[in-house]
């Protein structure tokens, strides 16, 4: 979907973004990030299928091993938080079983944005890769025993996680705050899937 076809050219809208960036693909050779990049397209496609989304309906801003995704208007940000990060950890354990694994990061963001020259503009998208590329982010995953580290903004966490709507629980999320770019972000970290067990 282009980026016209979900917001207007120069209107400001207010939509749920979420990026995900996997661990460790740098260290990767040309044919094994190749296979990585198929690996996550299809684990994205089969977690936002089970969670009965549609990622057609995404604009999606491919970076090349991740990307950044616009959700449309009537998305239902507790669902996706808890069905959609719940079928990618499932998705992710599934590779693990048939012996190639997938770790990744998994950042959200509510806010404003709009289309731009080159791509995403505003406070959303900004917010969105400043959590999925904080340090603390990284450390967690390399440390989490699942495959799946989820970081959600502050305002995510409020407006959405401690609704608890989904079975979305509270309690498996740890806050966190880091300086990145002379600005501190306040966020919410989740290893593996966010709903009560």
């Amino acid at each position: 979907m282009t980026l016209e076809m979900v917001m207007p050219l120069h209107g400001l809208v207010y939509r749920l973004v979420v990026a995900v960036d996997v661990e460790g693909y740098s260290k990767l050779d040309a044919l094994d990030q190749s296979l990585v990049q198929s690996r996550l397209s299809d684990v994205l496609d089969v977690a936002a299928r089970n969670a009965g989304l549609d990622r057609d309906l995404w604009y999606r801003q491919v970076r090349g091993d991740g990307e950044l995704a616009v959700l449309p208007t009537d998305a239902d940000a507790a669902w996706v938080v808890a069905h959609f990060t719940e079928q990618l950890s499932q998705a992710l354990a599934d590779l693990r079983a048939a012996g190639t694994p997938l770790r990744m990061r998994v950042a959200m963001h509510c806010g404003p944005l709009t289309a731009g020259a080159f791509g995403l503009v505003g406070d959303a998208p900004i917010v969105t890769c400043r959590l999925l590329d904080a340090k603390v982010v990284r450390d967690a995953l390399a440390t989490a025993d699942s495959d799946l580290v989820l970081v959600i903004s502050q305002r995510l966490h409020d407006d959405v996680v401690r609704t608890r709507f989904h079975d979305l629980d509270p309690t498996r999320f740890r806050p966190t705050r880091f300086r990145m770019k002379n600005q501190v972000y306040s966020g919410y970290l989740c290893a593996g899937a966010p709903r009560r067990g």
